[in-house]
């Protein structure tokens, strides 16, 4: 039977005119309808994605892979994924013969990783023939259902939901729809381990929230901690043991009447760390909670903020769940605009499960290999990863309601995400990571033209929309917003971070930037340039746009514009930056400059002395000199290659030398410099400040960057400030975002 498919499939072979030559294509079909003992033809597709994969495979070892490539068209509906769909080197097409991974037409097919739960008001089939004679309209007033979402009537657990939540939450028996393995609730988050995300509920393609207190958007305080091994915490104040707990303020824990699998959430000591952690003991009326081990990276400070999750007693509004993992029964508040469905448009809002524990997709070693058109989500873990390999592409795709991350790149050569929607994962976005800060050979990864929202549901801090790691990466013309810290995070050489539009970044953290980087001398070469930050977040020490913390030193920033931002660029102690004809407006302040290199105090000297002097020997300086002139001055703060460094009272810390700001344009704060810097130490020169007058209008709400270019008769255009090419920020509407699920016809 094999044999005689695969023979089949070889006939389906299609001469189309590709220019002036003829390309030879084959076609694959694959669809949920179909069936694998079929030939993979447009009228008897394949079922399953791995049988379309084997049939690939077989014409390639026959060496028949045509000079067009292998298109593998996917018909529209859920592919339900209980494994990885591994593609390796076996699969891998060429240049000019790539594989592609398709959707059919208008069709929308979806990798789903989790399963699709009866819809409120409806009962499966199975489940309707196992319930006997018991029926009732359906929501559309047709079809004969019993409700498999039923009111809550047991008096034990109605006596622990709010009085108000009695009459609206609805449970579910999940074991009785055969699901067992739900996963299990991990500590993540800041300093620990990427790990599958538990299932989660996700209504109506959006993400539910597990019940909490205080509800979502708000925070209790931590009223303070055992004195016991009380600690300073380097910065003038006081910082509790993890082992020894926190104490919390008031008596809503009473009212839990079995906390067994209680966790915490919180920015335990600074508002860039969060993590989740277990509860081993909540003692109610010393108000102490103890978390269990292996604990965080730093202390409890009083003050700062945090929640308790996973409590029954706590589901008390619309959107809110709870899994009661032992009896497999789910408690669900739906919200309230969806509780029963308009008369208009009849169809349930769809209920998905994630439990999927494994990438949607992993490809190995695989090269010139394409998924397009398709929609990946509810998977625990991350949609897709892909680990060596070259030239593979992820392109006009939806990717929502995962886990962990959208796309992971590890290595290989010229990967790319382009034209994608990206929404709603646990941890970030994409994370590509590649070339070799050895020799610095770029590895050519990019992601451009895609829209992002809503990355960081879990793990919040240091999990951007997209991640550069390595050399040579590229991030460009992405819309990126509604994130709890940071954009664009990057560490290594000679990246290009451009034509991006950023807003709405760090609403639930401080001290961090929308585009961001740290604490390395060595990471040169990088340039961020004409994008648009605008209207950005923060708490606590706030957040900035672009922000080089710690002494990170010799970035391009050119060109780029920012609005409404706390802090515009901000050069925290590091060298040889460059601040060119960039414009801003309404930021406090546009530039900041401060010397914490110079500090003298054990936290700061230890940073510069110890950390960056570290990441100094881990690459070979004599290459990063030739490439990067500009770090042959840290000889002076550190001693020559091959010489003896500057250590103890010798070494005096590093100034905040080589910054050139010029050439911009301010409406607004302009400058501050503090802690250890001073004027002296920037080079400026051909700034324009209290510039409003060089606008048509003053720049206002709504701001568009083409509201933001001065006037034609400017007196800033002969003296050297370049114009801006603002039409250009942000995805392009031409290219792959046109491709995506659900816009418009693709032809085969």
């Amino acid at each position: 039977m094999r044999m005689t498919r695969y023979c089949a499939l070889l006939c389906c072979v299609l001469t189309m005119k590709s220019g002036d030559a003829a390309d030879v294509h084959t076609h694959v079909f694959v669809s949920p309808a179909g069936s694998d003992a079929n030939a993979g033809t447009e009228s008897r597709p394949f079922r399953s994605l791995e049988i379309a994969r084997d049939a690939v495979r077989k014409l390639k070892s026959d060496g028949k892979l045509p000079v067009g490539g292998i298109t593998i068209w996917l018909r529209g509906g859920d592919y339900v994924r209980t494994n990885a769909f591994e593609l390796t080197a076996a699969d891998s097409g060429t240049s000019e013969a790539p594989i592609v991974w398709r959707a059919y037409r208008d069709e929308v097919p979806r990798l789903l990783g989790g399963t699709r739960l009866p819809p409120l008001g409806r009962v499966s089939p199975r489940a309707e023939t196992a319930a006997g004679a018991e029926t009732r309209t359906g929501l559309d007033g047709v079809s004969p259902y019993r409700s498999e979402w039923k009111p809550v009537t047991d008096p034990a657990v109605l006596a622990r939901l709010d009085e108000a939540a009695r009459g609206q939450v609805r449970q579910c028996d999940l074991r009785a729809l055969g699901l067992t393995d739900f996963g299990e609730m991990k500590s993540r988050g800041f300093g620990r381990p990427t790990t599958p995300a538990h299932c989660e509920l996700f209504f109506d393609g959006r993400p539910m929230t597990l019940a909490r207190w205080p509800n979502e958007g708000a925070f209790a305080e931590i009223a303070g901690f055992p004195e016991a091994g009380a600690e300073n915490d380097g910065h003038g104040g006081q910082i509790g043991k993890l082992e020894n707990g926190f104490h919390y303020e008031g008596d809503r824990p009473r009212r839990w009447q079995n906390p067994a699998d209680l966790w915490v959430h919180g920015y335990w000591a600074w508002d860039w760390a969060n993590s989740y952690e277990r509860v081993e003991s909540l003692d109610r009326d010393r108000r102490l909670v103890k978390t269990a081990p292996p604990h965080g990276l730093y202390g409890f400070r009083k003050g700062q903020r945090f929640y308790f999750l996973n409590v029954l007693e706590e589901l008390d509004q619309p959107g809110e769940w709870y899994l009661d993992r032992r009896a497999g029964v789910l408690y669900f508040w739906p919200p309230d605009a969806q509780v029963e469905q308009s008369s208009k448009d009849p169809r349930p809002a769809e209920l998905l499960l994630s439990l999927l524990a494994q990438p949607l997709v992993r490809l190995t070693d695989a090269a010139h290999v394409s998924f397009q058109g398709l929609v990946f989500e509810a998977t625990r873990g991350n949609a897709i990863e892909i680990h060596g390999g070259a030239s593979n592409r992820v392109l006009a795709c939806v990717l929502r309601n995962v886990g962990n991350w959208a796309v992971v790149i590890r290595g290989g050569t010229g990967h790319g995400v382009a034209g994608c929607d990206i929404f709603d994962t646990g941890d970030g976005g994409v994370d590509l990571n590649g070339g070799d800060r050895q020799t610095l050979t770029p590895a050519g990864h990019f992601v451009e033209d895609c829209h992002f929202a809503r990355q960081g549901r879990w793990s919040k801090c240091y999990v951007p929309a997209v991640h550069l790691v390595g050399v040579g990466l590229r991030a460009a013309h992405n819309l990126i917003h509604d994130h709890p810290h940071c954009a664009i995070l990057f560490g290594g050489n000679d990246h290009l971070i451009e034509f991006n539009e950023i807003h709405r970044i760090a609403l639930e953290t401080g001290d961090v930037g929308a585009i961001y980087t740290g604490r390395d001398y060595t990471y040169r070469g990088n340039r961020i340039r004409h994008n648009f930050i605008h209207h950005t977040g923060g708490v606590g020490m706030g957040s900035m746009g672009v922000y080089m913390d710690d002494c990170v030193s010799g970035t391009e920033i050119y060109g780029n514009l920012f609005f409404k931002v706390q802090r515009a660029v901000f050069l925290g102690g590091g060298r040889d930056h460059q601040v060119i004809n960039n414009l801003f407006v309404d930021c406090n302040h546009a530039v900041e400059l401060d010397g914490r290199g110079l500090d003298q105090s054990p936290v700061w000297r230890r940073m510069v002395d110890q950390t960056m002097r570290q990441r100094l020997t881990e690459v070979p300086l004599t290459l990063y000199r030739e490439r990067y002139p500009a770090m042959k001055s840290l000889d002076t703060y550190y001693g020559p290659p091959g010489g003896p460094a500057i250590t103890g009272e010798a070494f005096q810390g590093v100034p905040p030398g080589g910054n050139v700001v010029a050439r911009n344009i301010c409406v607004g704060p302009w400058l501050n410099v503090y802690w250890h810097a001073r004027l002296e130490m920037l080079h400026l020169e051909n700034n324009w400040t209290n510039a409003a007058a060089f606008f048509a209008r003053p720049p206002g709400e709504p701001a568009k960057p083409a509201d933001l270019v001065p006037v034609p008769d400017c007196p800033v255009w002969q003296q050297g400030f370049e114009r801006i090419p603002v039409e250009r920020i942000g995805p392009r509407a031409e290219g792959w975002r046109r491709e995506r699920p659900g816009s418009g016809p693709v032809s085969p």
